[in-house]
């Protein structure tokens, strides 16, 4: 009996789709590359801690400066409002560091558009930092659509399905016919709860299993096999 390969999972996943929503931080680029998440966290809660100090212990917590972010919606619409600022500007601030898109990022970009897919990246970054970066590397003209974070509404983030579906709508694609390509749960969550399909991208070993138990349709272990399969289709 012949073994199934990777490709024999992903090529019926992409050949349903009629749109890809790729999310920006591992598939598109290390988004932190250059300038670390900690730091930036780090950077949110010395600010949370003049701004709501009952928050300040919690925040330094966590070297994730989107914990930190949903955080602060604890201490009010104007601390929210200032966290948010800040982490939009450290973010432009990282992108323009970052360096060279993900290996296989560009080509599956331009594979999906070959292909007549319509396209859009689907982040918890801002929306600032997705279109810095993408015109920074000349990509602005290959992706329809940006939905980046929600403002002022870290609870509309991924795992919610709230960007899917504003990006499904936006590129006038049912969610059932969108897939979304992710590197995290989160990613997976939110397709699942948003009725598309999910390709989790394993750009570490160690997310592997992790994305399959989530219930990824397929798991890839390079940006390039997306590219490959688009191709083929």
């Amino acid at each position: 009996m012949q073994m199934r390969t990777r490709a024999d999972a992903l090529d019926p996943v992409l050949g349903s789709s009629r749109a890809i929503l790729f999310d920006f931080d591992g598939p598109i680029c290390d988004v932190f590359r250059g300038l670390p998440a900690s730091g930036i966290a780090e950077r949110l809660a010395d600010l949370l801690a003049v701004l709501a100090p009952a928050l300040e212990q919690r925040a330094r917590a966590t070297d994730d400066p989107m914990e930190v972010h949903r955080l602060s919606q604890e201490g009010g619409s104007t601390v929210l409002a200032a966290i948010e600022q800040a982490l939009t500007a450290a973010e432009v601030q990282a992108v323009n560091v970052a360096g060279v898109p993900t290996a296989g990022g560009i080509q599956a970009l331009h594979a999906a558009r070959n292909t007549g897919r319509r396209i859009a990246v689907v982040s918890n970054n801002s929306s600032d930092c997705v279109r810095e970066y993408l015109t920074l590397h000349g990509l602005e003209g290959v992706v329809d659509e940006i939905i980046g974070r929600p403002s002022l509404r870290p609870d509309l983030m991924k795992p919610s399905p709230h960007p899917l579906l504003t990006a499904a709508s936006a590129l006038g694609v049912a969610p059932h016919l969108t897939v979304l390509v992710g590197d995290s749960v989160t990613d997976v969550e939110a397709a699942h709860s948003a009725g598309a399909m999910s390709i989790g991208y394993a750009n570490k070993a160690s997310k592997e299993a992790s994305l399959m138990d989530a219930g990824a349709e397929v798991v890839v272990l390079g940006m390039q096999e997306i590219a490959d399969s688009l191709n083929r289709g």
